[in-house]
C-alpha cells in the first residue's frame, strides 16, 4: 500500500503542491487519464471564473472611487459657491486613493464650516421670525418651527443683511418694550394716587402685562400701544376731574375754617386736601390723595360744618368786631365800640329776615374793615414807634429832675451806683430829646398832608401834645436858668463871706458815730447834679480848696451847690 505524503503547511501551500498531490492521489485511486484531463480543465474553469469575478469587482470598485472622487470634487464646489469664498482646489496627482485622501480634508473642512453657518442663519432667522411674531402680536405662535434656511446662499454678505435686519428689528423691540414699560409705569402712578387697582387695570389691556412672575414676555405689539395710551389719557382725564372736586372742596372748607374759626388741631385732618388747592395736576403724586373715599370724607365734612354755620355766626360777627378794635386799641385809634357793638346786635337781632348769606356778606364786609384796619396800622407804626421814643424820654427826663432834688442821692445806699448809670443814661437820652421832637414833627405832618386827616394819638391830636410839651419845655428851661442864676449869686456871696470872716475847724465827733450820713468823701449830699459843665468866675483852686475844706465860719449858713462846681477838679 502506497504511503501518504505528509500534509503541506497551509502558508507554504502553492497551486503546484496542490496539483502534485491531486496527482499522486488520483494515481492511488487509479484515474483514467481523461478523467484527469477532464477535472483540470473543469479546475482551469473555476480558477479563470474566480479571477474574472475578481477583476470585475476590483473594476467597479475603481469606478466607484472616481465617482466618489468626482463627486467630492463637485461638493467642494457647492459649499465653497455657498459660502462666497473664492477658494481653488487642485486634485493633484498620483493614485485615486492618494488623491481621495488628500481631498478628504478639504471636504471635512468645508462640511463643518458649512454647517456652522446653517446653524448661524438658522438662529438668527429664528430669532428674526420670533420678533416679528411678538411685534405683530401672535406671540410665539410659530416658534416651534424652525425656518428654512436657504443652503444655496450661505454667504457673508447675506448673513450681514439678515444680522442687520435682525438689529433693527431688536432695536424696534426695544423700543416697543421701552414704551410698553413706561405707559405701565405711568398707569401705576396714575393707579397709585387714586388708589385703583393697578393689576386689573392691566390685565384689562392684556394679560401679559400684569403677569407678576415674569415667564410670560410683555405684549408689545401695535394694539397692545395703542389700548395703554387710551388708558392713560382716561385715567389722566379721572385724576384731573378728582384733583379739581377736592379743589373746590378744600376751598370751601377753608372759607368755612376762616369763618368759624376752627383750631388748627381739627384742621389738620384735612391738610392733605388743603395742600392740593395750590397743586397742579402734574405736582400731585402722593399714594392715595385723589382716592375715592378722600373726597367722599371731605364731601361728608363740607356737609357738616354748613350744618353748624348757620349757629355760629352771631358769635363769628362780634369776634370780629373784637379783632377790629384791638387793632384800633394797638395803635392809639378812636374807636367807639359800645355804638359798633349796639348796631351789629339791632341788625342781627331785628325782625328782618336776614339770611346767613346776609351774615355771611357781613362778615365779608368786616373782613375787609380788618384789612384796611391793618394798612392804617402799619402806615401809623412808624410814627408811633417814634412817639413811644419820645414818650419814654420825657419820663427819664422826669425821673432825672426827682432825682436831682434828692440830696440824698450820693448815700451809700443800695442801688446807689445803678441811679447814677441811669442818670447818666437819662442825661444823654434827654439832650437829644428836641432832635426826637423836631423829626416826629416832621414826619406826623407829612402823615397828615398824605391822609388828608390828624393823626389821633388817643383821641387827641399827637401835633397839640407836641406843641404843649415844647411850651412846658421852655418854660421849664426858663425856671432851670432862673435857678442857676440865683444859685450863682448865693456862691459868690458865700465866697465873699468866707474870704473875710475866715473859716473854723469842725469839732470831733465821738467815736463810733457815722460821719457819712450828711457828707460822703468830703462831698455835700445837698448839693445837686446839674448838666452845665462849670460856671464862669470861680477859679480851679478854690474849688480844689472847698473839695478838702472841714472848717465853716460859725456865722455861715451853708447852700445847696450845683455838683458840677465841687467836681469840677
Amino acid at each position: 500500500m502506497t504511503t501518504m505524503p505528509s500534509t503541506i503547511s497551509p502558508s507554504r501551500t502553492t497551486c503546484a503542491s496542490l496539483l502534485h498531490e491531486l496527482q499522486i492521489i488520483w494515481n492511488e485511486i487509479g484515474e483514467s487519464d481523461s478523467e484527469r484531463d477532464k477535472m483540470l480543465l473543469q479546475l482551469e474553469q473555476e480558477c479563470l471564473d474566480i479571477y474574472r469575478k475578481k477583476v470585475e469587482k476590483t473594476r467597479k470598485y475603481k469606478a466607484d472611487l472616481h465617482q466618489s472622487l468626482v463627486e467630492s470634487e463637485a461638493e467642494i464646489a457647492n459649499i465653497v459657491s455657498a459660502l462666497g469664498e473664492h477658494a481653488s482646489f487642485s486634485r493633484g496627482r498620483g493614485t485615486l486613493k492618494e488623491q481621495i485622501s488628500a481631498i478628504k480634508p478639504t471636504l471635512e473642512e468645508l462640511r463643518s464650516k458649512k454647517q456652522e453657518r446653517i446653524k448661524e442663519f438658522s438662529e438668527i432667522q429664528s430669532q428674526i421670525v420670533h420678533i416679528c411674531a411678538e411685534i405683530s402680536g401672535h406671540g410665539q405662535s410659530n416658534s416651534s418651527s424652525d425656518p428654512q434656511v436657504n443652503e444655496c446662499d450661505l454667504t457673508v454678505k447675506k448673513l450681514g443683511e439678515l444680522k442687520s435686519h435682525l438689529q433693527e428689528l431688536q432695536n424696534e423691540k426695544i423700543f416697543r418694550l421701552q414704551k410698553v414699560n413706561s405707559h405701565v409705569n405711568t398707569i401705576r402712578e396714575l393707579a397709585v394716587v387714586m388708589s385703583i387697582d393697578f393689576s386689573k387695570t392691566l390685565d384689562e389691556v392684556h394679560p401679559s402685562l400684569s403677569d407678576p412672575s415674569g415667564h410670560q414676555s410683555k405684549n408689545i405689539s401695535n394694539d397692545t400701544l395703542a389700548r395703554l395710551t387710551g388708558v392713560i389719557h382716561s385715567l389722566k382725564q379721572e385724576k384731573q376731574q378728582r384733583l379739581q372736586k377736592l379743589k373746590d372742596l378744600g376751598r370751601t372748607l377753608t372759607d368755612l375754617w376762616n369763618l368759624m374759626d376752627t383750631p388748627v388741631d381739627e384742621q389738620k385732618r384735612f391738610g392733605h386736601v388743603i395742600s392740593l388747592i395750590s397743586s397742579s395736576v402734574d405736582e400731585v403724586s402722593r399714594q392715595g390723595c385723589l382716592a375715592l373715599d378722600v373726597i367722599e370724607q371731605t364731601e361728608i365734612e363740607v356737609a357738616q360744618l354748613n350744618v353748624l354755620k348757620s349757629g355760629k355766626m352771631k358769635e363769628l360777627v362780634f369776634k370780629r368786631q373784637n379783632e377790629l378794635e384791638q387793632i384800633y386799641r394797638g395803635v392809639h385809634m378812636d374807636v367807639d365800640s359800645d355804638a359798633a357793638r349796639q348796631i351789629l346786635t339791632n341788625l342781627i337781632d331785628s325782625g328782618s329776615p336776614i339770611c346767613n348769606v346776609d351774615l355771611s356778606d357781613l362778615l365779608s364786609s368786616m373782613d375787609d374793615q380788618i384789612v384796611k384796619a391793618k394798612e392804617q396800622a402799619v402806615s401809623r407804626k412808624d410814627i408811633l414807634d417814634k412817639v413811644e421814643k419820645w414818650r419814654y424820654a420825657t419820663d427819664e427826663e422826669n425821673w432825672l429832675e426827682e432825682y436831682e432834688r434828692d440830696e440824698n442821692r450820693y448815700s451809700a445806699g443800695r442801688g446807689a451806683h445803678k441811679n447814677l448809670k441811669r442818670a447818666e443814661k437819662a442825661r444823654n437820652l434827654v439832650g437829644k430829646i428836641p432832635a426826637v421832637v423836631d423829626n416826629l414833627i416832621a414826619k406826623v405832618k407829612a402823615w397828615e398832608a398824605e391822609k388828608g386827616i390828624p393823626f389821633l394819638y388817643d383821641k387827641v391830636p399827637i401835633l397839640s401834645s407836641l406843641e404843649e410839651y415844647i411850651v412846658l419845655r421852655q418854660e421849664r428851661e426858663e425856671e432851670r436858668r432862673k435857678s442857676r442864676e440865683q444859685k450863682r449869686l448865693q456862691e459868690q456871696l458865700a465866697a465873699e463871706q468866707e474870704a473875710l470872716f475866715g473859716s473854723r475847724p469842725t469839732p470831733k465827733k465821738p467815736l463810733g458815730q457815722n460821719t457819712s450820713i450828711n457828707t460822703m468823701a468830703g462831698t455835700p449830699l445837698g448839693r445837686r447834679m446839674s448838666t452845665a459843665s462849670g460856671r464862669p468866675g470861680i477859679s480851679a483852686g478854690k474849688e480844689r480848696r472847698e473839695s478838702v475844706r472841714n472848717i465853716i465860719p460859725v456865722n455861715y449858713v451853708a447852700l445847696p451847690k450845683d455838683d458840677s462846681v465841687s467836681r469840677g477838679s
